[in-house]
């Protein structure tokens, strides 16, 4: 019956819940800069008697809400960060509330929210049944720069976890057994000499030809990186006039891999480039790390504890109003990529539910590695991490777009949020309650999945959270 309580608190404490991820969602802050949604978490949290540790990692937005004592430890984690020129109403054309503006396009007002939902309803019953044990939930910021929790794991907040369990808005009810990519995010800076470009260019040391240079060379290199490999990049600062020889220029990759050890290889290669185009042109070059995640080892047994709760949930609900929404929102999208996430959903069994599944489904692939990276890998690294996405938008819809904002504002969002903090809820309590023998499978799969390897963070010990001062520029030669 306690898990009907669960479910019952729940619902009779959704509006308030709902207005949280609405006002976190009305006014999105970027990475780092997530000042309004951590201080409206936390103050829900201290509300509900939760002890508040704040500036977790040197991040003055991380903190980590306890309540309870004793063991198992279990983690909720929560992230809160928005995305750059995603802003745009609830809306089914595009329609930006700020022009170029920021924009919950990841849903991650949604994501927290639900996560601190769930943390109190455990923290309830852990009251009134006089439980042992500690409920944990992580305000983790920066996730789309794919650095917060490595420096809060730096910090060794996760360490004394017995599990994790997190969850991230999608387009239908699901659990994934596949593993993401793991990534080193690194800015290559070069520095030369000015000179007049039409008058005296053979005095100058063109800091932007070393970045062109150093380019090319990568673009060579992805045929001869491992299956799975991706190297992307953008140019942060190329000079500042045409007639003006580059003093100074750089160069912002992502590289990612099916691993750490993968990705470090791809480093090392890269840096290596980008010694040579120094030496072609004559510049000086330094780099340094901006985040370094590890790649997500996913555990089957805290996934499945998760699905499972759906028996106990029940379906999740649309009305008519949610679907006929979802049908004009689809309308905006190509219609190959529609057509390709169609077929996914068939494949996973949920192709006869229209644009927005209520069903749950598992996908177990062999040996796939996910194109995308996140920073809950270097969790996962540490502790058993369970996870499940659930519907917050339609079929189709990608997250990082105009669209995917738009859901995540939206009662449909709300909607998914609220069936994701259930089944966060009910499984936790599962743990607390009856779940001994659950941790004990879950922590051999966890320690089977990282055997013979130790987590030891991407970033360097010396790299700090980037807060309100200037990138720093390594003396790395």
């Amino acid at each position: 019956m306690s898990k009907q309580h669960i479910l019952q608190w729940i619902e009779e404490n959704q509006a308030s819940f709902d207005q949280l991820a609405d006002q976190i969602w009305a006014q999105p802050e970027v990475a780092y800069e997530e000042h309004f949604a951590s201080d409206a978490q936390t103050r829900v949290l201290e509300k509900a008697g939760f002890r508040i540790s704040r500036h977790v990692g040197g991040i003055p937005t991380a903190f980590i809400a306890e309540y309870g004592s004793g063991t198992p430890i279990i983690g909720l984690i929560g992230e809160f960060d928005a995305l750059p020129g995603l802003s745009q109403h609830v809306s089914t054309e595009p329609d930006p509330v700020v022009n170029n503006g920021p924009g919950h396009g990841c849903g991650h007002n949604l994501l927290g929210t639900a996560g601190v939902e769930a943390a109190i309803a455990i923290a309830e019953r852990l009251l009134v049944e006089g439980l042992e044990g500690t409920i944990r939930y992580y305000g983790c910021p920066a996730e789309e720069v794919l650095s917060g929790k490595t420096f809060m794991a730096r910090d060794g907040v996760f360490h004394d976890l017995d599990a994790a369990l997190t969850w991230h808005p999608g387009s239908s009810n699901l659990a994934v057994s596949a593993g993401t990519s793991a990534l080193t995010s690194v800015e290559i800076h070069f520095h030369g000499r000015t000179a007049h470009a039409g008058a005296a260019p053979h005095l100058g040391r063109s800091a932007l030809d070393a970045v062109e240079l150093m380019n090319v060379g990568a673009n060579y290199l992805r045929e001869h990186v491992p299956d799975g490999s991706r190297i992307h990049y953008t140019i942060p600062n190329g000079g500042v006039a045409p007639n003006i020889v580059p003093d100074y220029a750089s160069a912002w990759y992502f590289l990612r891999g099916a691993n750490r050890e993968h990705v470090d290889g791809l480093l090392e290669r890269l840096l290596n480039i980008a010694r040579g185009a120094a030496l072609m042109t004559d510049t000086s070059v330094s780099w340094n790390i901006k985040a370094g995640a590890y790649d997500v080892k996913p555990n089957e047994t805290l996934n499945d504890l998760l699905v499972q709760q759906a028996e106990v949930a029940g379906p999740i609900h649309f009305t008519v109003e949610d679907r006929k929404w979802a049908a004009q929102l689809t309308e905006t999208l190509d219609p190959a990529a529609l057509r390709q996430t169609k077929q996914q959903k068939e494949r996973l069994g949920l192709g006869g539910e229209g644009p927005l599944p209520t069903g749950f489904a598992r996908w177990k692939p062999i040996g796939v590695t996910l194109g995308g990276s996140t920073d809950l890998g270097d969790v996962s690294w540490i502790t058993p991490v369970g996870t499940i996405t659930t519907t917050c938008a339609p079929v189709g819809i990608q997250v990082h777009t105009w669209q995917a904002t738009a859901s995540f504002g939206s009662s449909i969002g709300r909607t998914g949020m609220q069936y994701a903090a259930k089944l966060l809820a009910l499984a936790a309590y599962e743990l607390f309650t009856t779940g001994e023998e659950t941790l004990k499978r879950a922590k051999e799969e966890f320690r089977y999945a990282t055997r013979d390897l130790t987590y030891v963070p991407a970033i360097p010990a010396d790299v700090q959270p980037p807060i309100n001062q200037p990138e720093p520029i390594g003396a790395n030669q």
